[in-house]
């Protein structure tokens, strides 16, 4: 039996993403399992990993600090539990070239939008203003540029009359847990 695949995932926030991945693993949908949890801040989404007895870490940018020094620890920070995957998910800082050398090839993240449309931090509210009627999201391979990399599976999501941004939101990060998961369900580990 292979071993399970081992993923490190970074956050920004309420780790919502992540818990669709623990909800995956607990409930026997996804062979995997999440041996740590890092963070740019003190996010709401490390207490998940904590009650599920993950480790976490964080590396923290403030303004004025040293990119490149940061990207180092952080990609120090991830490799101290040798990943076999690790996903960005809701974390809101762009790696850099130390990171990517490391990982490149096996970091992917999730977008609310239907990439290449809409990239950058403000997709559902661009997709609104831009009166499209269909938007989505996205699981990509992170690459150097901002929402750039290889496209690996999207999902489309109707907008609906009425719509805000909260409530398409919503509805994108409900497929967006899915396809995270089924993203990683189908991720052969690069042996």
């Amino acid at each position: 039996m292979p071993e399970k695949l081992r993923l490190v995932v970074l956050i920004s926030g309420a780790g919502t993403l992540l818990q669709g991945l623990l909800d995956a693993i607990s409930g026997g949908n996804l062979d995997g399992e999440v041996v740590g949890v890092g963070s740019d801040r003190q996010a709401e989404g490390l207490m998940r990993a904590t009650v599920s007895g993950i480790p976490t870490f964080v590396v923290p940018l403030n303004k004025g600090d040293d990119r490149a020094r940061w990207d180092e620890h952080l990609k120090d920070a991830v490799a101290e539990f040798k990943p076999d995957l690790v996903i960005s998910a809701g974390f809101m800082k762009l790696v850099g070239q130390a990171f990517l050398a490391e990982f490149g090839g096996r970091f992917i993240n999730t977008h609310p939008a239907l990439l290449p449309s809409f990239p950058g931090a403000h997709a559902v509210r661009d997709a609104l203003a831009a009166g499209v009627k269909v938007t989505g999201c996205t699981v990509f391979a992170v690459d150097e540029g901002i929402d750039t990399g290889p496209i690996i599976a999207q999902e489309a999501v109707a907008v609906l009359p009425g719509d805000d941004e909260e409530t398409l939101h919503e509805r994108i990060k409900t497929v967006e847990r899915r396809l995270l998961v089924d993203v990683v369900k189908n991720w052969r580990k690069n042996d």
